[in-house]
């Protein structure tokens, strides 16, 4: 049985990694630093590690999609993130291949339970 749960937990793993991206760009609208963007997207029922979610930040400001500025005027500095026009064309983007991949996967798995 552990033999088992441990497949099924890498490939629940490799499913929700597949959908972080995409997450986290349809968050970034508006500026938000990150404990702010863990609790909005665990709200809407994406749980999602603080310990995965900085590491994507990071890598989507070096990509180009997201930018950050640090805000030092409360009781603790918080760097904050937002897309950017190239993010926002990649969000569009990728939200629209979204759509067309989850209606297909959904029309296979009607299939599927037939």
């Amino acid at each position: 049985m552990g033999e088992e749960r441990d497949l099924l937990d890498g490939l629940l793993m490799e499913l929700r990694r597949g959908t972080l991206v995409l997450s986290v760009l349809s968050q970034m609208k508006e500026k938000k630093y990150g404990y702010s963007l863990v609790q909005s997207l665990e709200e809407k029922g994406i749980p999602i590690d603080p310990n995965t979610l900085y590491p994507l930040l990071r890598r989507l400001e070096k990509q180009g999609l997201l930018e950050s500025v640090w805000e030092t005027g409360g009781p603790k500095p918080r760097k904050y993130y937002k897309r950017t026009p190239r993010g926002n064309e990649i969000y569009h983007e990728l939200k629209g291949q979204w759509k067309e991949m989850s209606a297909g996967v959904e029309k296979l798995l009607k299939e599927g339970e037939e």
